[in-house]
């Protein structure tokens, strides 16, 4: 027998201890119930019109051991997402729009967890409608057939519309537009059509309504206002013809007569009956109700009355005859009648009308088939056509004329006596057009004259006309104008004219062609008329911006009409500002701008306008640039070289800039070019001398030229006064004094001379600049060349300011012109020699500059240095 161990008591608490650690509870859900914003989102229900981004709900739990819990939405496969939640707070946000007419119920898998477990829950959310639908009519478009003779409040017709809310936003009523004027009403709620109480529909009156039927819903909330929405449809009601108008006689009263050789059978006149139901005519029937005595007949379908015995046996001298018209159905039913009395008089004298004939015999219809516009005081000789009255003398005398559209034809004779050919003559050729009548009808009556009975007789004329080539095509217009831009590629489409010819056949077939000297460049469609530009063809507006053509339009029979085209090409901007030089050298002298200018070979503004600016400049505070002009300067506070010294440490004064030129065009293009400035002062302020020796400061061989000429032309009025003074002292036979040689010779005569000529050259001002100071002069110079530098002063600390008079003497020598005796040369001019003088004053001027810029008059009192 197996040994079995006790199971001790402390073993099994141990057990327990080790399950309640291990124990871990799942989080749960508050459930909060209905309406609640907070919770596991179970019976929530949001409208469709709720705003995207909405904070919709709160998901709410807790864990039994108080752990930290995040929440999460899930949804099925294929479902789309409409909420966000934030995991650690909950919030559930809406991301989606909703429709409840698409989706009115959403699924969705709310959970729960603690870190370990996690619980979840599959809610669903009920959309609630908003009234976001409009009514819409079904099976339209609504064309209703009503008889005539419909009763009045009968319904003809019932609308149908829909919408797709719920509540009174999907309730509908109908009414009306302009329920006054038309004769129909609409029942508001079930959209059954009927005709007004006490109106009659009537077809010979009116054929077609057209009633504009509203469906407007019963409103709602959408997004927190009432909306009310509603559509519109048109009924067409076309009024069908009944049979509800008796036949009309025409041409009442009527009035026959029966001659004593009238034969038995002969037909007296003709009476005709139309039905009033224009709609769907009945065939008349005819009938004699009374008042023949057996002595007259009428054609029952022609309403032709003869007279069936011969006169001699009529025992009366008029006839009373009670015509009836009847209305026959299709069915072959007599319906509406109506009547007419038929006066007939029997005479013995006058017992013939005019009758007509044609080829073969009596006849009263005569057709012709002719081209439109024949030649006016033309015969229409196809048709022939005779007329007689059998009666004598004046009984025999009656007029024709034609009755239908006036004007266009004659007929002749107009009075005719027994017998005669009638012609019928062409009167107004351009009335008679195939475009406007296919078919011209007229009535030849031919009436009596001076008999009491006035007999007459009729006969229908026909003539059909042919068409013939008598329009020119036509223009819309008499001109076109087009715009493209020039950048456009070869085959653009430009303008497309259009012209008509109302001919038939290939008489009204249109063949457009371009000519003239501006249409090289452009083709047309022969038939559709599109204008498009060469596949070669480039369009430059600044080439040409403006072209002028005709346009022509043809048909196959050569007959054509003409309409001008101007075609403007639109500026592009596809040119670039471009300077002169891409690297330009300029001398700036201070107070003095100097300019820069690029073109822009664009056609138009604002491709064409140019703004200039700075790119890059070291330092970057020394110059400005006007954005139109393109003028540099200065800065307003820079006056003097002593002030560029100080900004910076380039010496020679030579600076390089990076201007840019940049167009207003869109894209716009821009150029950069590099500006080498070299700035200067002026110290020869005024006459044409100093503007020259600053316009060549950059050219010193022209320069040296034009002084060598100068010195040329002095040498050679020296060597005349000189020979002519010669020649005078050897025709005087006197020796000049000894004093008067010597004097001369304390000043050199070439020294006097050039300085003589340059105070003859110059204003007194200007030659004054050119004096040497007379501190200077007290200076021994044997060579008499003035280029005598001053030895500088170099003192330990900054001095006072000089007097501004003697500002000058500082460094006036480094810019010193010599004199004629000289040599002017590029070595005097060039700026290094200038700054020898530069450094003995440079603590000086600071000192005098600073304290002109406390005083607040540097403008007025600045020095020329």
């Amino acid at each position: 027998m197996k040994h079995v161990r006790p199971f001790t008591p402390s073993l099994f608490l141990s057990l327990v201890h080790v399950c309640l650690v291990q124990a871990n509870y799942a989080p749960y859900f508050f459930d909060n119930g209905a309406r609640s914003t907070n919770g596991n989102m179970a019976l929530l229900s949001l409208s469709e019109d709720t705003p995207v981004g909405t904070h919709v709900y709160t998901l709410n739990g807790t864990d039994p051991e108080g752990d930290p819990v995040t929440y999460d939405l899930t949804y099925e496969a294929g479902s789309r997402r409409y909420f966000s939640v934030d995991k650690n707070l909950g919030n559930v946000t809406l991301i989606e729009g909703l429709d409840r007419e698409k989706e009115d119920e959403i699924e969705v898998i709310v959970s729960i967890s603690d870190g370990l477990s996690t619980v979840s829950e599959k809610v669903r959310i009920l959309v609630m409608d908003a009234n976001d639908e409009s009514p819409e009519f079904i099976n339209t478009p609504y064309i209703v057939e009503v008889p005539e003779n419909t009763p009045s409040s009968s319904s003809i017709f019932k609308i149908e519309a829909v919408d797709k809310d719920t509540g009174s936003g999907g309730s509908i009523t109908y009414f009306l537009q302009n329920i006054h004027a038309n004769k129909f009403t609409i029942d508001r709620h079930s959209g059954v059509l009927r005709i007004k109480s006490g109106v009659t529909l009537d077809y010979e009156k009116s054929r077609t309504h057209f009633v504009v039927v509203v469906a407007k819903d019963g409103g709602g909330k959408l997004r927190g206002d009432n909306k009310v929405f509603s559509a519109t449809t048109t009924v067409t009601i076309n009024v069908e013809d009944v049979q509800d108008t008796p036949p009309m006689f025409i041409g009442t009263p009527y009035y026959g007569y029966v001659y004593e050789d009238t034969l038995a059978g002969s037909e007296v006149l003709t009476v005709v009956a139309l039905d009033g139901d224009r709609g769907k005519p009945n065939s008349i029937h005819y009938c004699i109700v009374n008042g023949s005595e057996g002595s007259f007949e009428i054609g029952n379908t022609t309403g032709a009355i003869s007279v069936i015995k011969s006169p001699n046996q009529l025992r009366k001298e008029v006839y009373e005859l009670k015509v009836q018209a009847s209305e026959v159905s299709q069915e072959g039913d007599i319906s509406e009648h109506t009547f007419a009395m038929v006066t007939i008089r029997v005479v013995d004298l006058n017992n013939h009308p005019p009758t007509f004939y044609g080829e073969n015999g009596p006849q009263n219809r005569f057709e012709l088939t002719m081209y439109e516009h024949p030649p006016e005081g033309e015969i229409l000789r196809g048709l022939k056509i005779t007329v007689n009255d059998s009666d004598q003398g004046a009984n025999a005398k009656f007029n024709l004329r034609l009755v239908g559209p006036g004007g266009i034809f004659r007929v002749v004779p107009q009075t005719v006596l027994n017998e005669a050919q009638v012609t019928i003559i062409v009167e107004n050729s351009a009335a008679i057009d195939y475009e406007k009548f296919k078919v011209l009808t007229f009535k030849l009556l031919a009436i009596e004259v001076n008999t009491p009975e006035k007999f007459s007789s009729t006969a229908d004329v026909v003539i059909r006309l042919l068409d013939t080539n008598d329009n020119v095509p036509k223009f819309s217009s008499d001109y076109y104008i087009a715009r493209i831009p020039e950048n456009s590629p070869g085959g653009s489409n430009v303008v497309a004219v259009t012209a008509t010819d109302p001919d038939s056949g290939l008489w009204g077939e249109i063949k457009y062609s371009i000519y003239g000297t501006g249409a090289d460049l452009f083709l047309i469609h022969p038939s559709t008329g599109i204008i498009y530009t060469q596949p070669w063809a480039v369009l430059d507006a600044e080439v040409n911006s403006k072209y002028n053509f005709y346009v022509k339009a043809e048909d196959t029979d050569g007959k054509y009409s003409l309409a001008e085209v101007f075609i403007t090409v639109l500026d592009v901007n596809d040119h670039s500002p471009e300077f002169n030089e891409n690297i330009q050298e300029k001398t700036m002298i201070i107070g003095s701008p100097v300019k820069i200018e690029a073109i822009d070979q664009d056609a138009e503004e604002p491709n064409n306008i140019v703004d200039y600016s700075i790119m890059q400049a070291d330092p970057a505070n020394v110059f400005d640039i006007d954005q139109s002009t393109g003028e540099i300067k200065l800065k307003s506070y820079i006056r003097s070289l002593d002030i560029i010294h100080n900004i910076t440490k380039n010496k020679d004064c030579i600076w390089s800039l990076v201007v840019q030129a940049k167009d207003r065009g869109s894209p716009s293009f821009s150029t950069t070019a590099v500006l080498k400035i070299d700035i200067t002062e002026e110290t020869l302020h005024k006459g044409p001398m100093a503007a020259f020796l600053m316009q060549t400061k950059d050219n010193p061989m022209k320069a040296l030229g034009v002084l060598a000429g100068v010195m040329g032309i002095m040498v050679l009025i020296t060597i005349m006064i000189s020979t002519a003074m010669f020649w005078r002292n050897k025709r005087s036979n006197k020796i000049m004094p000894v004093r008067r040689i010597i004097k001369k010779r304390q000043i050199p005569p070439s020294r006097t001379v050039r300085m003589e000529w340059l105070k003859f050259k110059r204003p007194s001002n200007a030659a004054e600049k050119f004096v040497v100071e007379d501190d200077v002069k007290s200076l021994h110079n044997e060579n008499s060349n003035n280029n005598i530098q001053v030895p500088p002063m170099l003192p330990s600390a900054p001095l006072p300011p000089p007097p501004p008079a003697l500002a000058p003497r500082f460094d006036a020598p480094g810019w010193r012109v010599p004199t004629v005796s000289g040599s002017l040369t590029p070595k005097h001019i060039i700026k290094p020699p200038k700054k020898k003088g530069y450094n003995s004053t440079h603590n000086a001027l600071v000192s005098e500059l600073k304290m002109r810029f406390e005083k607040r008059n540097a403008a007025i009192g600045a020095p020329h240095i």
